[in-house]
């Protein structure tokens, strides 16, 4: 793990020293295990390098291979390493010790440009080939490590992190009015269509699924990797799809704990988390090591609030699956004092840039803290879940079967999953057809009270030209569209806005605190097996994620594995914990209303309205309140250019 920076001038203008010490000091913010740089006339290559698996120890990046003239800095754990090896025919006596920068490399000679397609892991790399005199580099498919760059007909740079580069005299920290109108005109949890631009015009960064290259004054983005479903997968039975999923799934999870430190995962009551602790758990046994969990739950003095549906402290179902697991070592933290509104500023720097994920902010980064504590420098979790090991959602899965009149399979699911939630089978069915034939429902379009309030200020938009922008990519601007699940799936596969902001976060707070994130449900083996899968397998006898409650079995407790009536919600004291709080939270909006750097870019009269809904008397269960959310991302984008001004 590696903040990694680099300055080429293609006009073979030397590259100053005082350029390439102005980045690397700035990257002195950060813990290292190994600092070094690589330079050479009008090319400067730099590595901040944490160590964290057994082939990093001591690695030198930037790595320059005399014989191949070919020059690497990175960003790299590579899963796919033995695929590799036999596919590139490494030394058996070398595979073990030899660094996943030496792969890569190895794997740009064999097959160039096409080398990121061949790459499994989380990665990002940049390759000066001195015989070309070109750069090569590549984000990995989800984009789980970030790396921006600036570039003209003289100059190109780059950085895993966006400050350092503000050092070079030929870049400024303009703020890009495009993005900033994409921001806040697009009330999902995504920043810009543009999946290359920034918050800073200057700054472009690498689109997750892309590769860079830069020659003659030029720099080339190209996406390598498309996910769609493919060929689907024909098994006999239902055991040898669970055999298959075990396989490829444990693949994935063993190839996350190659760490000479020790390892952690983020654990909630749920099926994603518990399943990645029970594989993790097991592995770690026959290695003599334990697994070191993180949960979070509610303060003590929390009143919940929240439906029979919903469980907002998974205190007791996380200690049910540690239960049954075994050989994991449990921590749950309240991390009192701290709510949404302590984080902003902190998250603000982490990030560098302004964001809309505020709910799970002050418990997220505490657990970074914490596992950092402990000594964990791999944090797994299973954020990718809900798309790839445990799809299956049951009344859309009816939905499909009803609008192909596929009726006796259709009213033998409607029945059984009636009768496991026990629900009247008349509710299940009007579900189930407002999902088939949205048209008839007219309700649903005719309710105002559920769509996102307008953040933008109307001139700013009509500037940038942002709602006709984000219509012809078909975004949904109130924030309520009805749609399923199925189109929902591909598009998150499909569009990679989706994927940014979780790479940016990961990255970043990985940098500070030493923590490399690491999902086996986002693994790219695991993606392609999911979408292989016949829908038929995740839903199955009326049970939703049929495939990972069958394939879990004697791997986690029925009562984690089987339960389709209650999910557990996170955040529900995010209100409870800013009370204390209130008053400085509404004293800092009227601030914000008559700040005039604010006042072009938000939408005054929807903030007005929505302080007068909340009042000075917050409740608790308006922590999801579209208002309360509205609020709270006004704060922090105001926070943000209030801070740039």
């Amino acid at each position: 793990m590696s903040v990694i920076a680099g300055i080429y001038h293609s006009n073979n203008e030397p590259v100053p020293l005082e350029y390439c010490k102005g980045i690397m000091e700035v990257l002195k913010h950060y813990p290292a295990d190994d600092i070094q740089i690589w330079h050479k006339e009008n090319v400067f290559l730099g590595c901040h390098a944490q160590w964290i698996t057994p082939e990093s120890i001591r690695e030198q990046l930037p790595y320059y291979d005399y014989d191949r003239q070919l020059t690497i800095t990175a960003d790299a754990i590579i899963d796919n390493r033995d695929e590799l090896f036999e596919q590139l025919q490494v030394e058996r006596s070398q595979r073990k010790t030899m660094p996943d920068s030496h792969l890569i490399l190895l794997a740009y000679q064999k097959w160039e440009e096409e080398t990121p397609k061949y790459l499994v892991g989380d990665f990002t790399f940049m390759i000066w080939d001195e015989k070309r005199k070109k750069f090569f580099g590549a984000r990995d498919f989800s984009g789980a490590r970030t790396l921006y760059f600036y570039h003209s007909q003289q100059h190109f740079a780059f950085c895993t992190i966006t400050q350092p580069l503000f050092k070079l005299p030929y870049i400024t920290n303009q703020l890009n009015e495009q993005w900033l109108a994409e921001f806040l005109a697009i009330p999902w949890n995504f920043e810009s269509v543009d999946t290359d631009s920034t918050v800073y015009k200057d700054i472009q960064q690498i689109p997750p699924s892309h590769s860079i290259s830069v020659y003659d004054g030029k720099v080339r983005l190209s996406r390598y990797s498309t996910l769609k479903a493919g060929q689907r997968l024909k098994l006999k039975t239902n055991e040898e799809y669970e055999e298959a999923f075990r396989d490829v799934f444990q693949s994935a999870v063993t190839a996350r704990l190659r760490t000479h430190h020790q390892v952690g995962a983020h654990l909630s009551g749920g099926l994603d988390s518990g399943s990645v602790a029970s594989f993790a758990a097991n592995s770690l046994k026959r290695e003599n090591k334990q697994l070191h969990t993180f949960s979070y739950i509610p303060v003590k003095n929390f009143v919940d609030w929240t439906p029979k549906s919903r469980v907002a402290n998974e205190k007791p179902l996380i200690e049910s699956t540690v239960q049954y697991v075994g050989n994991i070592n449990d921590r749950y933290y309240d991390f009192e004092g701290r709510s949404p509104l302590t984080e902003v500023d902190d998250w603000l720097d982490v990030l560098e840039m302004p964001y809309k994920f505020f709910e799970n902010t002050f418990w997220l980064k505490g657990i970074y803290e914490e596992a950092h504590k402990q000594g964990v420098r791999v944090l797994l979790n299973g954020q990718r879940g809900n798309w790839t090991v445990s799809w299956g959602h049951a009344i859309d899965y009816q939905a499909m079967l009803l609008k192909k009149l596929k009726l006796i399979r259709f009213y033998r699911e409607v029945d059984l999953y009636s009768k496991n939630l026990g629900v009247k089978r008349s509710r299940v069915f009007s579900a189930v057809r407002k999902k088939a034939f949205p048209l008839l429902n007219q309700s649903a379009f005719s309710r105002n009270d559920s769509q996102f309030p307008l953040m933008i200020n109307s001139e700013f938009a009509k500037k940038w030209n942002v709602f006709e922008k984000l219509k012809q990519h078909d975004i949904d601007l109130t924030g309520n569209s009805i749609t399923n699940a199925y189109e929902v799936k591909k598009k998150q596969f499909e569009q990679l806005y989706y994927w940014n902001i979780t790479g940016t976060y990961g990255s970043k707070l990985s940098l500070r605190y030493s923590v490399w994130d690491r999902d086996p449900t986002n693994d790219l083996r695991v993606i392609q097996f999911c979408l292989s899968v016949p829908e038929e397998q995740y839903v199955q006898d009326g049970i939703a994620r049929s495939l990972i409650r069958r394939s879990t079995k004697n791997l986690l407790p029925d009562n984690i594995r089987l339960n389709q009536r209650t999910r557990g919600v996170q955040g529900a004291d995010g209100i409870h914990r800013m009370i204390p709080s209130w008053g400085n939270f509404m004293k800092e909006l009227q601030q914000l209303i008559a700040d005039p750097n604010v006042t072009e870019f938000l939408n005054l009269k929807s903030i007005r309205e929505a302080i007068e809904k909340l009042g000075d008397k917050p409740r608790p269960e308006h922590v999801y309140d579209l208002d309360f959310r509205l609020l709270m991302r006004s704060l922090i984008f105001y926070r943000f250019i209030k801070n740039f001004a």
